[in-house]
């Protein structure tokens, strides 16, 4: 027997079948709205009706009679009175609407599962927040952990995102170490996984847990509306710093906090070290601040010492002074910085004696940029050279008035190897990638405030400026165009930023021959219009 073929409205109708659905949910919802304050009178109606039922059904037979008689009675005083019928009616109604609203108990309280959480954290910290000569304890075994956490939240799954404690006064919140045991204790008891901050008022005696959204790691390279000077490092949480920027996140607009490092002569901190391991990103952070000291009119010049080609991209482009690889480049380089920065705070000097601005020479922003130059330093030691970090003491200490400033970047296991000039003067600092807490609180002065997360995109870690807080920091993405790897919108993002190449022999104030050794000749400058040290291209 053959099979009858299924109507058509069954095989080739589902996509309409499907958007008809949509649109009678949608018309439902609508009217649903629209007639919400019919449909709560009407439940009411319907209750005052069952309650009328009810109280006539338990009426005994003997009282009917009077009740319809006095009923009736009311009904015509009612219609006989001006205006009566109205009011009746508006009462009628008043009634129905106040007994058909909503009545559907709040939920006060957590529940089962989320109480029982919060009875395992509370049992979890009374050996850190219980002393035996306590005559009331806030802390005790099987006590009450209502009045120890006096606010928390929970999210979808059930797992405390905010918890506010009150701990005795005793606890010594002051010590760094018993403060971080009870960080690490809440961090494994209040589920792993996730990135907790944690913030300690010692004057009221709270410590308030909460959970921290993940930072943007896809916001690319990008002109910034910052003022000359300002330099974004990366991005930060909304509640960390008090100013947002215009961003394009992915394909949309929106406004996020940034983690701004101010620079200049009247800048606090005027030089910046970075630290990570490899592939953390502070390859891509120096790529970064180079892209935005181009934008802003400086020169900038890069000392790289992995060897790797990483500012390839930046070789020949206006604006890039040159780009030293080996250890004889990388010495001219520092040394023809060093000359700079003397020859700018003479021609400064001479021109306030003159009553005379600053010349123009001498103000545009100098970038001494230095990727790992512990590498350079241990080749020139092995090839008997001097070392090419020791000049740059004369940028450190007096770049900040000479509109020079220098930033190094290097990895945990070459420390040591900086000599004491970078870590007096750059009072910027950055940590990327993943690190213990003590090696992060070494490196900023203070350990941060948040737990490590789970996965460390690259460019994730922390700053800190000076004296100021430690902030979660997310750097842009900003990786090498030249590499095949990277994410095709980051690179041309990167590309966009680029500035244009200079042809060559085209001109400069500094040396114009990218990625080859320099010799530096210094000319004598005149008091009225002093000079900037002459760079030949190569000697022969």
């Amino acid at each position: 027997m053959a099979r009858r073929p299924l109507p058509r409205i069954l095989t080739s109708g589902t996509a309409s079948l499907t958007r008809g659905r949509d649109l009678a949910r949608t018309a439902a919802d609508s009217a649903t709205d629209v007639l919400h304050p019919l449909i709560v009178i009407g439940r009411g109606l319907r209750v005052l009706a069952s309650s009328a039922r009810r109280t006539w059904a338990a009426t005994p037979k003997e009282r009917r009679g009077p009740a319809f008689f006095l009923g009736a009675a009311c009904v015509l005083v009612v219609a006989i009175v001006p205006y009566g019928p109205l009011a009746a009616l508006l009462t009628l109604m008043a009634a129905a609407a106040w007994h058909g609203r909503d009545r559907t108990p709040a939920t006060s309280g957590p529940g089962e599962a989320e109480a029982e959480r919060l009875r395992s954290l509370y049992e979890a910290l009374v050996p850190y927040f219980s002393a035996p000569e306590d005559p009331s304890p806030l802390f005790t075994h099987g006590g009450a952990w209502e009045e120890a956490f006096s606010g928390y939240e929970f999210d979808a799954a059930g797992r405390v995102s905010r918890l506010l404690i009150r701990y005795p006064a005793y606890f010594t919140d002051g010590e760094s170490a018993s403060r971080a045991r009870i960080e690490a204790l809440l961090h494994a008891k209040a589920g792993r996984g996730r990135e907790y901050r944690f913030d300690w008022d010692e004057e009221g005696n709270q410590l308030e847990l909460r959970v921290l959204a993940p930072l943007p790691a896809d916001i690319a390279a990008q002109p910034y509306v910052t003022s000359p000077g300002e330099i974004v490092l990366g991005f930060t949480d909304p509640g960390g710093v008090q100013r947002t920027l215009p961003v394009l996140e992915g394909e949309e607009r929106s406004d996020v906090p940034p983690v701004i490092w101010r620079t200049g002569p009247r800048s606090g901190e005027p030089h910046l070290l970075a630290v990570g391991q490899p592939g953390s990103g502070t390859s891509t952070l120096l790529r970064s601040i180079a892209l935005q000291a181009l934008r802003d009119g400086g020169d900038v010049m890069i000392v790289e010492g992995g060897g790797s080609g990483e500012y390839a991209c930046l070789t020949g482009r206006a604006g890039v002074l040159a780009v030293e690889c080996g250890p004889g480049g990388a010495l001219a380089t520092v040394e023809w910085a060093a000359q700079e920065t003397e020859r700018r705070l003479i021609a400064t000097h001479r021109a306030r004696e003159a009553g005379r601005p600053a010349p123009e020479d001498s103000r545009r922003p100098l970038w001494v940029l230095l990727d790992r130059p512990s590498v350079l330093a241990h080749l020139a030691a092995a090839d008997g050279r001097p070392d090419p970090l020791a000049p740059l003491q004369v940028p450190l200490r007096h770049g900040r008035a000479a509109h020079v400033t220098v930033v190094v970047a290097e990895h945990f296991d070459h420390l040591e190897l900086l000599n004491d000039a970078v870590w007096q003067h750059t009072r910027a600092r950055v940590v990327l990638g993943p690190a213990p807490v003590q090696q992060v609180a070494d490196v900023l002065g203070l350990p941060p405030h948040t737990t490590p997360p789970p996965q460390l995109p690259p460019g994730r870690g922390y700053a800190r400026l000076g004296t100021g807080p430690v902030h979660r920091l997310q750097v842009p993405a900003t990786p090498d165009p030249y590499d095949d790897a990277a994410h095709p919108a980051h690179r041309q993002a990167v590309r966009e930023q680029l500035p244009e190449r200079q042809a060559p022999g085209q001109g400069g104030d500094g040396p114009a021959v990218p990625g080859r050794a320099l010799q530096v000749r210094p000319q004598p400058s005149s008091a009225d219009a002093p000079q900037s040290p002459e760079v030949p291209a190569e000697a022969p």
